[in-house]
C-alpha cells in the first residue's frame, strides 16, 4: 500500500480527535454553563451524535485502511516494479512472443480490469498490462495527470522494463485518447491500436445542456467520493462482495483490492479530459496501421443507461458517431459491435475481445491483409 494512500485517512482521523476532545470538553463545562435548562440538555444531545459520529467514521476510517493494508500484502503486485520519474510503477507481463501487447485500462481501472483478457491472450503473445499512477500498485505522480503525460510515463516505463518494440496498444474507454498519444509521440514502436469502447470526448461540446447536465458530475461530487471512499463507507455498507462474472477468489480478490481505493488520481485525470482530448483529437490519419475498434451494443445502452428516452437517443447517436469516426485513421481499420455488452467489453464479452485480438495479432506478426477493411459488423 502506498504510504501517500495513508495521507487523507490520518488527516480524517486527526479531525475526528479534535471534534471528540472539544465536545468532551464542551460537554464538561455545559452543567455550569449559565443557561436555560432546555439549551442544555438540546445541547448535550447534539454534542453527544456528534461525538458518536465522529467514533464511527474515524472507526470505519482506520477499518477502511486497515483492510486495504491487509489485501495488499495478501495479494501483492503480480508484476515488477520499476522507477518512473522516482516514482514506483507496477507492470504486469505475461506470455512470449511479438508484438507486445499491451493494456492500457480506462478511468478508474488498473491492471486488475483485464484479469479476463490477458491469460488468454498470453497463449498467442507477451501482453504487459500495468497501473497507471496512483492506481493499482503504482504510486502517485504529480499533476497533470493528462493524456501526453500518461504515453510519457508508459513509455518511460516500458524502456525501464526493456520493451522497445514492436507493440500493439489496446485502451479501454478514456484510456483510447492515452494510446493515441503514444502512438502520436513513439510511432516507430506501435504496429497496432485497438480500441475497446473508446472516446476522445469532445463531443461533448456537441451535446444539448439537458443531456450534458444529466451526465456530467461536479466537482463537489467527485470531492465527496474521495472522501467516502476515505471514509471507508463502500466497505462497511457491504459494496466490496466479490466481483460478479469470475471464480469466487478471483471475484474476491479483484473487489477487495477495488473497494476503497484512493479517489484522487481519478479526480486528476478527469480534471484533464478536456487537456487530454485536445491533445489527441487532431493525431492521425496513420496511414495503413492496423486497428481493430470494439463498441458496446448501442441498443442495449439505450435501455440501461437510466435517462429520458430522448436523452438515451441523443447520447447513444453521439458515441456511435465517435466510434465510427475511429475507422477514418487508417486504412487498415475495422470495427465490431459487441452484442449483449455495455461498456466494459473486456468483461462483458471477453470471448470476442480474446478472439478477435488473437487474430488481430496474428495478422500483424504475419503481415497478412484483410478483405473487410472500413466495416462495421457486430458479434
Amino acid at each position: 500500500m502506498n504510504p501517500n494512500a495513508l495521507t487523507l485517512p490520518i488527516v480524517i482521523v486527526l479531525i475526528a480527535i479534535l471534534i471528540i476532545t472539544l465536545s468532551i470538553r464542551r460537554l464538561r463545562t455545559l452543567q455550569r454553563a449559565p443557561h436555560a435548562k432546555w439549551r442544555r440538555i438540546t445541547e448535550r444531545v447534539l454534542l453527544t451524535l456528534v461525538i458518536l459520529v465522529c467514533v464511527f467514521l474515524a472507526g470505519s476510517t482506520i477499518y477502511n485502511a486497515a483492510a486495504l493494508r491487509y489485501y495488499r500484502a495478501i495479494y501483492p503486485a503480480p508484476g515488477k516494479i520499476y522507477s518512473v520519474n522516482g516514482h514506483d510503477m507496477h507492470l504486469y507481463c505475461t506470455g512470449e512472443g511479438s508484438p507486445t501487447l499491451v493494456l492500457e485500462a480506462g478511468g478508474g481501472n488498473d491492471s486488475l480490469t483485464w484479469t479476463k483478457v490477458q491469460p488468454e491472450l498470453s497463449k498467442i503473445t507477451r501482453v504487459c498490462s500495468y497501473d497507471r499512477a496512483g492506481l493499482g500498485w503504482s504510486a502517485p505522480q504529480p499533476p497533470p495527470r493528462d493524456a501526453n503525460t500518461i504515453a510519457g510515463e508508459l513509455h518511460a516505463l516500458l524502456r525501464q522494463a526493456g520493451i522497445q518494440g514492436p507493440i500493439v496498444l489496446m485502451g479501454h474507454s478514456r484510456a483510447g485518447m492515452y494510446i493515441r498519444a503514444c502512438n502520436q509521440l513513439y510511432p516507430e514502436q506501435v504496429k497496432g491500436l485497438v480500441f475497446v469502447d473508446s472516446s476522445v470526448f469532445l463531443y461533448w461540446d456537441r451535446m444539448s445542456p439537458e443531456l450534458r447536465a444529466a451526465i456530467s458530475y461536479s466537482r463537489p461530487f467527485y470531492y465527496s467520493l474521495v472522501a467516502m471512499t476515505a471514509l471507508g463507507l463502500h466497505r462497511v455498507a457491504g459494496a466490496c462482495s466479490p466481483e460478479p462474472g469470475f471464480d469466487e477468489a478471483t471475484g474476491k480478490r479483484i473487489a477487495q483490492l477495488e473497494c476503497g481505493k484512493n479517489g484522487t488520481p481519478i479526480f486528476q485525470e478527469l480534471e484533464t479530459t478536456r487537456q487530454s482530448s485536445e491533445e489527441t483529437i487532431h493525431t492521425g490519419p496513420y496511414g495503413d496501421l492496423p486497428i481493430l475498434i470494439f463498441s458496446r451494443d448501442a441498443e442495449l445502452e439505450r435501455q440501461n443507461s437510466g435517462l429520458p428516452a430522448k436523452l438515451a437517443l441523443e447520447q447513444s447517436v453521439f458515441w456511435e458517431q465517435e466510434q465510427e469516426s475511429f475507422k477514418r485513421l487508417s486504412t487498415h481499420s475495422r470495427r465490431i459491435i459487441a452484442k449483449g455488452s455495455g461498456h466494459p467489453i473486456q468483461y462483458q464479452r471477453a470471448d470476442l475481445v480474446n478472439k478477435e485480438v488473437a487474430i488481430f495479432i496474428q495478422q500483424i506478426r504475419n503481415h497478412e491483409l484483410r478483405t473487410d477493411y472500413g466495416s462495421t459488423t457486430t458479434e
